[in-house]
């Protein structure tokens, strides 16, 4: 049984993967954990605390740990310059970052939790 990653009637240049991750991101000098709602080679929604999100400015740093079904063999974690386009009150204490992701690298190293 295969699974479609990808959003329907999507109008993108880039394919969008639905994919729940987890973030690392780093806000005003901390390391604050959020998690994604889909990713693209270009792009990330993302999810975190309200509080924490206030603090995020337009460009930022996060870390994303890649599952196996991703990358096609093992679990990578990768460092990426981001530049928040969009922000959403998803509720009372979560917001949701819409970013563009400028710049990554795979990071080296046993892959674990960011």
């Amino acid at each position: 049984m295969t699974e479609d990653l990808t959003v329907p009637d999507e109008r993108r240049e880039s394919q969008r993967y639905k994919l729940s991750v987890p973030l690392t991101v780093m806000v005003a000098g901390r390391e604050v954990s959020a998690y994604t709602r889909d990713m693209s080679n270009r792009g990330v929604f993302f999810y975190l605390a309200m509080d924490d999100g206030t603090l995020l400015g337009r460009d930022f740093e996060f870390v994303a740990e890649l599952p196996p079904e991703i990358t096609l063999s093992t679990c990578c974690r990768i460092r990426c310059q981001g530049q928040a386009v969009r922000t959403e009150q998803i509720s009372v204490d979560m917001t949701g970052v819409a970013a563009k992701i400028l710049d990554y690298s795979i990071v080296r190293g046993p892959a674990s939790a960011p």
